[in-house]
């Protein structure tokens, strides 16, 4: 590695994220009154809910105190004392406890490591004194439309949204950035809605619009591209838990992939997500279902499978089960149903009863925990769905197959005679107890009778407007896709252990917005990017900082690092490299020898890894192949997920390791001789060849500065090869992409270090 490239690297790569979290956000003035939602419950659902919540078998002393009734109630030992007296605090239990001196007499006992502050105890304080008023849980509640905020800044708004963000700002003492400059808005949208950075026709169209109008048409020009499908469906592969093969021991090859069309397909003809939804669910139970319809339910069907020989049918049969109630919970209520498997739940009002009722909805299919002969693996498991090249060339038009053999997905079926379905004692699948029918939680939004008791009637129950969490949930992973946080950041727990919404009016406006105009993504999406929130500068200043270090205010534009997938196709896309295929199966790009090999069982068809050639090589990171037991190195260096369970957030990490990729990764040292390659074809002097490499990776012109310091080092570079090209010519053939030997030069080895460099630069790989 040489030195010069080493220290232009860490000096420009590395823009560290801060863990550090400011105090409280959650304002309280003066008299106001305190809310059980916003105040209380966190202090108690933290503290106290583990012994004193929904779970009957936890109870201590017999005091619950999520329900206002039970902490009310005279105490079973002490009847004579109550939990809590409304508008007295001395003769609340609670408060004498939680400021007992006596260790025996202290909560949360010290033995918990549990400890309330001086704040959390006058809150609570001061809350039983206002009358220790209950509160349903606010995400069990229907969202409703607040009032548009009013404004001492109203010059600044575009639309709704920015009103509810600056009116919270101005509550914190904090101000908008300034409107970020036309190249970097350019950037950002085109990242944000495609995935792939601005091409130089592209920026150059945007600069020459000098209309009012340029940046809306823009955005509507980017949501029209086919990438934009390809972009949203990263997000849906995560929460669908889409792999292309089974997990466990033999972790043999699956044929999912016409899924992932579909939900391509699905994104950019921009079907509703009430009927995206639908669908997935129980789109084979729709009258006359077609094979598009069923061919959504894969969704259900995407959890691991086990090959092995000696297992238990049923046990493995109810783990599928298990895997489609959580997948549902997760991704679609944004609930964590799943610590009601063994238990009620110990801080939700979510029994273990209402657990299995959900299970029930998906307990009824023909699905088998194991197929027959372990020698012989079979690339989709029972139900399945043939489809057929007469399929693809008429109603399947959107499947990429180029061949005519059959294909085969696992997609959903019901059984004709309802099977049973028990309460598992502890969760374990040879333990029944009591039978129970297909139902819902009754705290979320009881299931009305208008519902049949089938996955159908769990559609209908899901998109119904009166489900308090559906288009909130959705809503919010939009979001979290775009800022990095949604405005509830547990995006996956709207519970009562997950995170306050920061803007409350403004999650619940936007879900009922949403609703009200057809459940319209592509909509939803430009109401964002249209935002003068949207389009913030991501300058950050130090008082900001400061006061926000989150920036949960939004104050300014957030800077992010691209998801491992986008990173790979702004590599390709700006490089010229990449091949712009969609769908069709997965492919195998480069990845070091060998991590196949140390993790497989030895049988099977992806018993090694046989690389991919030509054109599959330079597909997008999408449709990088994913086999569970091994999963890819790069996109799990850059936080991918690794596929076995529902996600809905990637976590953020800053590592030598992503700099050891973009540094030394084969394809980022083809791409670079591949545009150098072009560059010198198209410029007779290298500082334009440099400049417009600058312009295609970072979607704007190089500063002076800048530019000076590239083509200094460019020049070092050339003369150190000039002396030994012998010594880049290893660099310079990386990749598969052919090269005539006799093209090497000491200028194309020199330049395609320099836009190595460029790649490598923090903000090549970062939304800002």
């Amino acid at each position: 590695m040489n030195q010069s490239l080493l220290f232009l690297s860490i000096i420009l790569l590395v823009f560290s994220s801060c863990d550090k979290k400011g105090e409280d956000l959650r304002i309280i003035d003066q008299g106001e009154q305190i809310s059980y939602n916003y105040h209380i419950r966190p202090i108690l659902s933290d503290n106290c809910f583990a012994c004193h919540g929904p779970d009957a078998n936890k109870q201590e002393a017999g005091l619950r105190l999520d329900i206002a009734e039970n902490a009310y109630a005279a105490l079973k030992e002490y009847p004579d004392k109550f939990g809590i007296v409304p508008n007295d605090p001395s003769k609340s239990e609670v408060f004498h406890r939680i400021t007992a001196s006596d260790p025996n007499e202290l909560m949360p006992p010290p033995e918990s490591n549990l400890k309330l502050s001086e704040k959390d105890i006058q809150l609570i304080k001061d809350w039983i004194k206002q009358g220790a008023k209950y509160e349903p849980h606010w995400a069990f509640e229907p969202p409703k439309k607040s009032k548009i905020p009013n404004l001492n800044e109203p010059k600044w708004p575009i639309n709704e949204i920015d009103h509810f963000i600056l009116a919270k700002m101005q509550r914190a003492d904090l101000s908008p950035n300034q409107e970020a400059e036309r190249s970097t808005l350019l950037k950002r949208i085109s990242l944000d809605i495609t995935g792939l950075p601005p091409s130089i026709d592209v920026q150059k169209v945007f600069e020459n619009d000098k209309s009012p109008e340029a940046y809306e048409k823009m955005v509507d020009f980017l949501l029209e591209q086919k990438a934009y499908g390809e972009k949203m469906a990263v997000l849906w592969m995560d929460i669908s838990r889409y792999s292309d093969s089974y997990g466990y021991q033999d972790d043999n090859i699956r044929t999912q992939w016409p899924y992932r069309d579909w939900v391509i397909h699905a994104f950019n003809s921009n079907m509703p997500y009430d009927q995206f939804i639908t669908w997935q669910l129980a789109g084979d139970m729709l009258p006359n279902a077609n094979k598009e319809q069923i061919l959504a339910t894969a969704f259900n069907r995407n959890h691991k499978y086990t090959e092995e020989g000696g297992v238990i049918d049923e046990e493995y049969r109810v783990e599928y089960v298990l895997d489609k109630t959580n997948t549902f919970s997760k991704g679609i209520l944004g609930l964590t149903m799943e610590c009601a498997q063994c238990h009620d739940h110990k801080y939700d009002p979510i029994s273990q009863k209402n657990y299995f009722e959900m299970f029930a909805f998906f307990n009824n299919t023909p699905e088998k925990g194991y197929e027959g002969d372990v020698s012989q693996s079979k690339p989709a498991k029972t139900p399945i769905m043939w489809i057929e090249r007469d399929d693809i060339d008429q109603l399947l038009t959107f499947i990429n197959h180029q061949d005519s053999s059959k294909i085969m997905v696992s997609v959903m079926e019901e059984l004709n005679e309802p099977r049973p379905t028990f309460i598992l004692d502890r969760g374990l699948y040879d333990a029944p107890t009591v039978e129970v029918k297909p139902n819902t939680p009754e705290a979320v939004f009881g299931f009305d009778a208008k519902f049949p008791k089938n996955r159908m009637g769990l559609a209908q129950w899901t998109t119904d407007p009166m489900n308090p969490l559906t288009a909130r949930v959705f809503v919010n992973l939009v979001w979290q896709e775009i800022f990095g946080m949604g405005i509830v950041k547990s995006t996956g727990d709207f519970g009562m252990q997950g995170d306050l919404p920061s803007h409350p009016e403004l999650l619940d406006w936007l879900a009922v917005d949403f609703m009200e105009n057809g459940w319209n993504i592509k909509r939803l999406l430009k109401q964002i990017f249209m935002s003068a929130t949207y389009k913030q500068s991501a300058r950050v200043e130090a008082k900001k900082y400061e006061k926000d270090p989150d920036n949960t205010y939004l104050s300014r534009a957030p800077r992010l690092r691209l998801p491992a997938e986008n990173i790979r196709d702004l590599v390709l896309a700006s490089s010229g490299l990449l091949n712009l295929e969609m769908g069709g199966p997965s492919v195998k790009p480069y990845q070091p020898e060998g991590l196949w090999e140390a993790a497989t069982s030895g049988r099977g068809e992806l018993k090694t890894y046989i690389q991919d050639t030509g054109d599959k090589l330079y597909r997008r990171g999408l449709y990088t192949f994913i086999k569970l037991t091994a999963p890819p190195p790069m996109p799990i260096i850059f936080d991918g997920s690794n596929r076995d369970l529902c996600e809905v957030n990637r976590g953020r990490t800053n590592t030598p390791l992503q700099a050891l990729v973009m540094l030394n990764d084969p394809l980022v040292l083809e791409a670079s001789r591949y545009m150098a390659s072009d560059l010198l074809d198209k410029h007779a002097n290298p500082p334009s060849a440099i400049e417009e490499a600058f312009v295609k990776i970072m979607g704007r012109r190089p500063k002076t500065k800048e530019l000076q310091i590239l083509k200094n080092y460019y020049e070092e570079e050339l003369n150190l090869y000039k002396n030994n090209i012998d010594a880049g010519i290893s660099l310079i053939k990386q990749g598969e992409k052919p090269i005539n030997t006799e093209t090497i030069s000491p200028s194309l080895i020199a330049l395609s270090q320099v836009i190595t460099a460029i790649y490598n630069l923090e903000e090549a790989i970062t939304k800002i």
